[in-house]
């Protein structure tokens, strides 16, 4: 119950509205007049009180500042805050604002006369006297009554360098963040309340109860705070106004509560319950320059601490800041223990203030006030001065200059949760301490030589923590010293050691507009369309200014095009707010229904894994550029390499030459996927080779933390989730999410970057995942803690805009503007499609007819092509040229071969490619070893053994027919995931082009299995997307193993369908060159698979005559019996005798018709299927009636039964042709593995299957 004795120092006050009451009761709030109607007059105690300490000390604005010398000389002594930049584990902290300019020339001395303090002698007041009334005269009533209060003072002087030093560091830091800043008398009272919980009695007060002495102690640490409180009539009474229960608070509750009464005080909203319950009492006389002094107690209290005034001592009031410097001489400060000598002794008061000094240089008391504030540095630490020996102290600079700029990055605040994963590596990075170098903070405003650090040969130290600070350790750390390239090197310091503009007032309303875009289409699609998953961007917003960020850059630069790639998380954003896609689009996509019917045909897919083309114009410029989001899988990281394919088929198509890199590719990746699959690797691998350079691609890692359930400490063995990037020399930009500014510049600086050099860049977006890995998940059943965090967190846009409202860089009212009209417009549009809504397409028609079938296509070549390709081979690279004593034969019979015929496999290849380019055609070919080929078959490359040099005579022969036709031969790393996938995207790229993939061996291309199953088989289908590919996979049976026999047939045919991509299995060179020029040429756009020969390669019997390419207009599916029935299907032989029909595709038809020849077996007939799918059932129908007694159809393969074209073709040809003779199957057994891995198994097989075939 409140009584008038329990205000203590405030009882005037009690006195005051008393008398306020009695003339109007209505005057005071409800609680006084409660008061005063239960309890009457207030009886003044036995010592009435006021003032508390009697000192002037306030708490108004300005509190906690110090006597200083005047401006002039502030400047000079260095008052910026400085900064050891040490963390918690001895890595560096956080280093002051202010940055010093470059030194003057050096000027004359001029004294400049301070102002004197005579100017300020007025005359005396007029005599007389005055009496004491109000608060005047309880205040001398207080001051009578404490002198029965026996006291004592212990006095302590106290350093405050260490102090100083990081309140600047936290102001520092709340300046460039949320705003704010914390007083000397913050720290100081914090310290108090630590020492009062170390020393309990000193919060003791003296009472006497029945007459009897008693020492009270209070239930909680009440710190009574000393304000200056305005009266009606202008006059000014000190009140002491208590915050509460200080010890159950953390540093920043403290502050909260301090701030809040004191600026409840200057808006008269004080009560009752304020001034009561006070158990300590903090003065600061300091604040007009005193020293110290001696306060009064009054009944009630027990101590009260005197804050004295923070300044040098008096001896070294003449010294400069150098002089100051060089001898280590910090400011003190002098606190003062009042205490109340009956119930606390004087060696506890002393102990008391020696714990309050030894709080005030303690690394745990500094480390608690930092993680309460959000600082992600470790403070300044307090040390002995140390003298300069052993290494020179400037070099000792040289060396932390160097450390941060090598590993500053670790102890950059870029964790927007402020979180270290349990079971994470934490890197040692005590080399960014100061100590470590020898360096204390003693050293701070001490000059050093720092070589052009900074554009300056000397600098303070304190000015060489700043920039430090500035450039590595805020919102972007940066890793870029394990660059090779010194140029690169210096490029990146010059602009990361210049600082971060500040966006303009402009840019600050762009970014925030874009990340209101963000979020209220995230939150619009929460409630409109719950429970549906569309893995949301929350808590990673910043994602969309940032990829505007480097388009715009891009556009800036003039470049043509960006080509993104991403995964699904945030997909559906970025098609809103980057690409620009209708929302009304995506709507009818959450509707199950197609905004357009002509859109139906296909599977489709979700609608998160959908591809788009749209156009950026930039929004502070005049600059505007094209943009493609490519279509892309569930599959992680499967679009990368088909991404990178797709803008270098743009960019060969623009041809800009090498610097015109004009097609700029954005890989986004989730961190999760971009450690843990290995097509991340293999596509960095690409960049910097010749076939597959695109001048650097801007890479965005979407570090939310967390892949589906699992945390980086069981997803990587790696410290960063971006550790692989530096194995190929690209700088990484590690960014705070929460902080757009910061990632805009990073976006930015990363396409410059990119544009400068032409190599990849990697930003490191660290951000956080709001929900689950989909909506409908619970994440917090997994990672309980890191989402209790997160749960408590304000959006990425909410904490925007406090910080700018914070900083003063942005109204409340210019904030409710940039979230105006989001929404409304959503909802409009939603409202529009919901009423538009029809019935959902239900039936898909399939994609066998969506595409014109190709007929009556010429694709032979006359005789003259034909030899100008031999000549242009044999002349390969001009008179000085000189074949390789191997490859010299290989030239002349290619040249021969023209005229006389017997053109081989690879060269019948390379003569499709050839006339293909002549005609104007881009040729791309690639793969493991494709240049010379693996079985030393093609040599579209040759080499000069004297020279090294290389010739491509069939791209000179191309060049020179000025056309545009190139052709282009590269052996790729040895990659079959990546590799394929580049050629497919690049295949989408241009899709003119003739882009084949070569496997090293068939069975090789399981490696690339991804890209066959979401790309190659299904793109069409699902995404519309259309692609002419060829995939060219040596198979066959010749005894090397399980592992080069098959190229798994039976896998491309079960994939296939709706004529999905064209299967096929020539045994001929010339029906090759025809299948090649067919599919170039023809009208469909689908990919090409070709199962190509090796020991046919060099087979005799299978080779061509020159008619087969340039009297033979056309491909042939199915080949009948040559001895029967010629190409147009005339019966030339004596068919009649046909029982049995061989049905083969592929090598063993040599071996069939060896072994019928040789058995002079007249009862066979031998047809081969050269395509497989879609399967030529006319074509076959129409071979087999030519042989009207044929008994049976014999299939014959080399592959075991479970596998090749067996299985597909025993189930759809009866269905295809029912009247057909039976149909057999003669092969291996069924097995698990392909083949055998003994070659004289393997030959015992072959000879069995051949006797079994031919057996009666």
């Amino acid at each position: 119950m409140s009584s008038p004795s329990t205000f203590g120092q405030n009882q005037w006050l009690v006195d005051e509205m008393f008398q306020q009451w009695k003339d109007d009761p209505n005057s005071v709030d409800k609680e006084w007049a409660a008061l005063f109607e239960k309890k009457g007059a207030p009886e003044a105690p036995d010592a009435p009180q006021t003032g508390g300490s009697g000192h002037t000390g306030t708490a108004k604005k300005g509190e906690g500042d110090v006597t200083r010398p005047d401006a002039a000389a502030r400047a000079a002594a260095g008052d910026g805050p400085a900064t050891n930049l040490t963390d918690k584990r001895g890595g560096a902290g956080k280093n002051p604002e202010a940055t010093p300019g470059d030194a003057p020339a050096r000027q004359p001395r001029v004294r400049t006369k301070p102002e004197s303090p005579l100017n300020q002698v007025k005359d005396l007041p007029e005599p007389g006297e005055k009496q004491l009334k109000g608060a005047f005269k309880a205040i001398a009533k207080n001051m009578e009554a404490s002198l029965s209060i026996p006291t004592a003072t212990t006095v302590r002087d106290m350093p405050a360098r260490l102090m100083f030093e990081n309140r600047s560091m936290i102001n520092d830091h709340l300046k460039r963040t949320r705003g704010g800043k914390i007083s000397f008398t913050h720290i100081i009272g914090w310290a108090m309340i630590k020492a009062v919980q170390i020393h309990p009695a000193m919060n003791v007060r003296y009472e006497e109860i029945d007459g009897k002495p008693h020492v009270v102690n209070p239930e909680h640490v009440n710190l009574g705070l000393a304000i200056d409180l305005p009266k009606k009539d202008g006059s000014r009474s000190l009140v002491v106004a208590a915050i509460k229960e200080c010890e159950t608070k953390t540093f920043d509750g403290f502050v909260e509560a301090y701030e809040d009464i004191v600026a409840r005080s200057r808006k008269g909203k004080l009560t009752m319950d304020d001034f009561q319950g006070v158990t300590i009492q903090l003065t600061n006389p300091g604040g007009i320059g005193t020293r110290h002094s001696i306060p009064r107690l009054t009944t009630g209290q027990g101590t009260i601490i005197g804050v004295g005034a923070m300044d040098y001592p008096a001896e070294f009031a003449g010294a400069s800041t150098d002089r100051l410097a060089e001898l280590g001489v910090g400011k003190l400060v002098t606190m003062t223990s009042t205490y109340d000598h009956r119930v606390i002794q004087g060696a506890e008061s002393g102990e008391f203030l020696r714990e309050m000094s030894r709080l005030l240089v303690d690394d745990e008391f500094y480390d608690e006030i930092f993680e309460a504030m959000g600082i992600p540095y470790s403070p300044m630490r307090w040390a002995q001065d140390l003298p300069n020996t052993g290494i020179d102290k400037n070099t000792r600079v040289m060396q932390l200059i160097e450390a941060y700029r090598s590993r500053g990055h670790l102890i950059a605040d870029i964790n927007p949760l402020n979180w270290h994963q349990p079971g994470l590596q934490m890197p040692d990075h005590s080399d960014l301490a100061i100590e470590n170098h020898g360096l204390t903070i003693w050293d701070l405003d001490r000059t050093f030589n720092v070589g052009g650090f900074g554009g300056k040969e000397s600098m303070t130290l304190r000015e060489v923590l700043k920039r430090l600070r500035d450039a590595y350790t805020l919102k972007v750390g940066s890793e870029y010293t394990h660059i090779l390239d010194n140029e690169e090197r210096n490029w990146l310091q010059d602009r990361l050691e210049a600082g971060m503009p500040k966006p303009t007032n402009a840019e600050q309303k762009y970014i925030l507009q874009k990340l209101n875009a963000a979020e209220a289409f995230e939150n619009f699609l929460q409630t409109k369309y719950v429970g549906q998953k569309r893995f949301s961007l929350e808590g990673a917003e910043a994602l969309i200014p940032l990829m505007d960020a480097a388009i715009d850059t891009a556009a800036g630069q003039g470049l043509d095009e960006v080509v993104i790639g991403m995964p699904h998380r945030g997909r559906l954003n970025v098609l809103f707010n980057i690409v620009g896609k209708p929302l009304a689009t995506i709507f009818h996509e959450f509707e199950g229904t197609q905004e357009n019917p002509g859109q139906t045909g296909g599977s489709g897919d979700v609608k998160y894994h959908l591809g788009m083309t749209g156009k950026h114009i930039q929004m502070f410029g005049d600059g505007e550029i094209d943009i493609t989001l490519a279509a892309n899988p569930s599959h992680l990281e499967a679009v990368d390499p088909v991404m990178v394919g797709i803008a270098r088929a743009k960019q060969d198509i623009l041809d800009k030459g090498a610097e015109g890199k004009t097609v700029m590719p954005l890989m986004l990746h989730g961190d999760a996927s971009f450690t843990g699959l290995g097509v991340v690797q293999e596509t960095l691998n690409l960049s910097q080779l010749r076939g597959y350079t695109v001048g650097g691609t801007v890479h965005i890692v979407v570090n939310n933390q967390i892949g589906f359930t699992t945390t980086p400490d069981s997803g990587r063995s790696s410290y960063y989730a971006t550790d692989i990037a530096k194995a190929y020399g690209c700088p990484v930009f590690h960014v705070n999410g929460d902080d757009p500014e910061a990632v805009v510049w990073v976006g930015h600086l990363a396409t410059e970057y990119r544009r400068r050099f032409g190599k990849d860049v990697f930003i490191d977006l660290v951000c956080y995942r709001k929900r689950g890995h989909n909506e409908a998940d619970d994440p917090s059943m997994t990672q309980p803690e890191m989402y209790s965090r997160i749960d408590a967190r304000d959006s990425v846009r909410a904490k925007y805009t406090e910080d700018l409202i914070g900083r003063g860089d942005l109204t409340e009212a210019d904030a409710e503007a940039a979230a105006r009209d989001f929404h409304d417009q959503m909802e409009a549009v939603f409202n529009d499609v919901k009423e538009s809504e029809g019935e959902p397409e239900l039936e898909q028609t399939g994609i066998t007819s969506s595409q014109e079938l190709t007929r009556g296509l010429d694709t032979s070549i006359s005789k003259e092509e034909l030899y100008e390709i031999g000549q242009a081979y044999a002349d390969a690279g001009g008179e000085d040229f000189e074949f390789h004593r191997r490859v010299r034969p290989v030239a002349k019979r290619r040249l021969q071969s023209v005229r006389e015929g017997g053109i081989d496999w690879g060269w019948g290849e390379l003569i499709a490619l050839s006339s293909l380019a002549n005609g104007g055609k881009t040729v791309r070919i690639a793969g493991e070893d494709t240049r010379r080929g693996t079985f030393t078959q093609r040599h579209g490359i040759v080499f000069d053994p004297k020279t090294g040099e290389e010739a491509n005579p069939l791209g000179e022969l191309a060049e020179a027919k000025g056309n545009g036709g190139k052709v282009m031969i590269y052996n790729s790393a040895l990659t079959e995931y990546a590799g394929m996938g580049f050629e497919y995207g690049y295949s989408v790229g241009n899709p003119d082009a003739f882009v084949a993939w070569e496997a090293q061996f068939g069975d090789f291309a399981n490696g690339a299995q991804t890209i066959i199953d979401e790309y190659i088989s299904s793109g069409e289908a699902k995404w519309g997307q259309l692609s002419k590919v060829v995939l060219l996979l040596p198979h066959g049976y010749e005894g090397q193993g399980p592992d080069h026999s098959s190229a798994r047939i039976e896998r491309y045919l079960q994939m296939a369908a709706e004529g999905s991509m064209t299967i096929a299995q020539p045994s001929t060179p010339a029906n090759h060159f025809h299948l090649l020029r067919r599919h170039a040429l023809g009208t469909m756009s689908r990919p090409l698979v070709v199962f190509t020969p090796k020991s046919m390669l060099r087979n005799k019997a299978a080779t061509s005559s020159v008619e087969d390419f340039t009297e033979v207009t056309k491909f042939h599916s199915v080949i009948n019996d040559p001895r029967l029935v010629d190409l147009d299907g005339n019966v030339i032989g004596d068919a009649d005798k046909v029982t049995r029909i061989l049905l083969v595709s592929g090598k063993l038809y040599w071996e069939l018709e060896k072994r019928r020849a040789e058995d002079k077996r007249e009862d066979i007939a031998i047809i081969r299927q050269e395509m497989l799918h879609p399967i030529p059932f006319n074509r076959l129908r129409e071979a087999f009636e030519c042989f009207p007694n044929a008994e049976e159809v014999v299939f014959c393969q080399d592959e075991p039964a479970n596998q090749g074209p067996w299985p597909f073709l025993h189930e759809h040809l009866p269905e295809l042709i029912p009247d057909m003779p039976p149909m057999r199957r003669v092969s291996r057994r069924a097995q698990s593995s392909t083949a055998t891995g003994m070659a004289k198994v393997h030959h015992a097989e072959q000879a069995k299957l051949l006797d079994e075939i031919f057996a009666d």
